[in-house]
């Protein structure tokens, strides 16, 4: 998959894809209908996403609280996993939000990337102030010489499908829900850093992931699924993990630490994709090292039983 990050400065030979515009925040199923729309519009043009980073919300609200489901890693791997050949990742700054709706569909989608057809939702908005609509774009595609199509907004069980619902999910420990909304387990993705390995002194030897900038699902212990994405371990794998601040040991930042089920090897610095699959139960505080252990061993029985029924 190539990636495009300034529209003005576009290759001709990387000009003329379909693309699917939006912020794709972990490409669930209504963004997945989006590329797939923009798969059948042109089908022998390369089939593109036109995406923003960073994400627009984070541009003008740079000290909310986190909300990514997804890092800009995570996202292009699995827009490329669906098939994605062009990644038009917009450097989102003053110069890009102060386009009026017209200026964008000009400067970026008809003179930038070239673009020969593009698909949106149909609550897209676009330009200065989110002043444009995906009406406003299929009058500028005609005007501009490239097609639009407006997607439906997908729903699901009266629920609509959106990258907020799912974080709502997330924070109500229904990751089984967020799944059902992602067409995928929700996973954190990054490298394994170092830990003040607690885990391994009390024969639960984890793999720290920071979830710096993402949104944090609700704090406990889940049964996870494991990818090791590189190096002599790489696999799949199953295991259990806590999510949160370890309450048991005072104050600390929020991380995710994961037990992986009959592993043993080093792998610090080596990326993972964890699969939340159940939440088991929250954080809690014990009375004693031998009561987190008892604790934890019953985690592990039941985590086993749950990813042995997948």
């Amino acid at each position: 998959m190539k990636i495009l990050r300034d529209y003005q400065f576009v290759d001709p030979a990387d000009r003329g894809a379909t693309a699917a515009i939006g912020n794709f925040d972990g490409v669930h199923i209504g963004h997945q209908s989006v590329i797939s729309l923009a798969r059948s519009a042109a089908p022998d043009a390369p089939l593109g996403v036109l995406t923003f980073e960073p994400h627009p919300r984070a541009f003008f609200a740079p000290d909310a609280p986190p909300f990514r489901l997804m890092s800009r890693e995570a996202r292009a791997s699995r827009l490329e996993k669906l098939g994605v050949e062009v990644l038009c990742e917009l450097n989102f700054n003053a110069a890009l939000a102060a386009l009026a709706p017209q200026e964008f569909a000009r400067r970026v989608i008809a003179d930038g990337f070239g673009l020969k057809h593009v698909i949106v939702g149909s609550d897209f908005c676009f330009g200065k102030g989110r002043a444009g609509t995906a009406a406003d774009l299929v009058q500028f595609g005609r005007q501009m010489d490239f097609g639009v199509t407006v997607a439906p907004l997908v729903s699901q069980a009266e629920t609509t499908v959106s990258s907020t619902a799912i974080r709502r999910a997330l924070s109500d420990g229904a990751p089984r829900d967020a799944a059902a909304m992602l067409g995928h387990w929700h996973r954190i993705e990054g490298p394994v850093i170092g830990g003040e390995q607690r885990g391994r002194e009390l024969g639960y030897p984890t793999a720290n992931m920071s979830i710096d900038g993402l949104h944090p699902p609700a704090f406990g212990v889940y049964a996870v699924l494991v990818d090791v994405l590189s190096g002599p371990h790489a696999g799949s794998y199953h295991g259990v993990a806590s999510m949160g601040v370890r309450p048991m040991f005072g104050e600390n930042r929020p991380n995710l630490e994961t037990f992986i089920f009959d592993f043993q090897g080093d792998l610090y610095g080596t990326p993972l994709s964890v699969g939340l699959v159940e939440y088991l139960r929250p954080e809690a505080k014990f009375d004693g090292l031998d009561a987190l252990i008892t604790q934890m061993d019953a985690d592990s029985v039941r985590t086993r039983d749950i990813l042995a029924a997948l």
